[in-house]
């Protein structure tokens, strides 16, 4: 979810949104699979405006399991998207995070405009003929949100496909199964009438210039150099190797 959310906010960047996010990491260390502890998140706002926040409320939840929405729904307004991966909701990962019944069919999410989406199943239909076990496929399936995302907001695969690409050249096959998950994302959107409308968010106002896309912990750790070459003293900094504050030792 980091790696895909970081996508989506590289690609509003080259787009020319401003962009602020907020991740959101698991609280536990190996914390089981579908559990509350361990979901993680990554929250995006990105304007045609100058924005100062990751905001608070979300217009759209994508959900990919029962612990992230039962974690992240109380977020969500009233009448907001809930794009959720039904494939998930079984019975075993329903008990693991306390539902009683699945909130998919009992109509306690009747307040949220509700886009059940087998994601697992039709993704691993576009990886079929891939030498892939069932565990890698099912890795991919973020990059099938992710492209639906891209063209929910009109955005384009490009950047990412790129990324892929360069970022697994050495593991063609996970590679093109990345690259077909996120294509076959992307043609969800656009084959299927579950979706009335899709968004365009124009590029901000920017002055001309160089900007970087970076992250706090580079800010923190750039701020921490800065600091010690104009104070003239050596840098002492202990921290324990862990995400999401490891960045700042590298």
């Amino acid at each position: 979810m980091q790696l895909t959310g970081t996508q989506f906010t590289r690609t509003a960047a080259v787009f020319g949104n401003d962009v602020s996010t907020l991740p959101d990491f698991p609280a536990e260390i190996r914390a089981p699979a579908g559990s509350l502890p361990g979901v993680s998140g990554f929250q995006i706002s990105f304007s045609s405006q100058d924005i100062h926040t990751p905001g608070d409320e979300p217009d759209v939840l994508v959900a990919m399991n029962p612990a992230a929405l039962k974690a992240n729904l109380v977020d969500l307004p009233p009448g907001g998207a809930l794009i959720v991966n039904e494939d998930a909701f079984t019975s075993v990962n329903l008990n693991k995070v306390g539902y009683a019944a699945n909130p998919l069919t009992d109509g306690s999410l009747k307040p949220y405009t509700v886009f059940p989406i087998p994601i697992s199943t039709l993704n691993a239909r576009a990886l079929e003929g891939l030498e892939m076990t069932n565990k890698q496929v099912d890795l991919t399936k973020n990059f099938f949100a992710l492209g639906l995302m891209f063209w929910l907001y009109e955005r384009s695969m490009e950047p990412t496909i790129r990324w892929i690409d360069d970022k697994f050249k050495a593991k063609p096959v996970i590679a093109e199964a990345n690259a077909r998950a996120l294509k076959a994302g992307y043609a969800f959107g656009e084959t299927t009438e579950m979706f009335h409308t899709h968004y365009r968010v124009a590029p901000a106002h920017l002055a001309p210039g160089t900007y970087r896309n970076i992250t706090g912990n580079e800010a923190t750790a750039l701020g921490f150099v800065a600091a010690s070459q104009k104070a003239g003293r050596p840098i002492f900094y202990g921290s324990y190797p862990i995400t999401p504050a490891s960045d700042i030792l590298h």
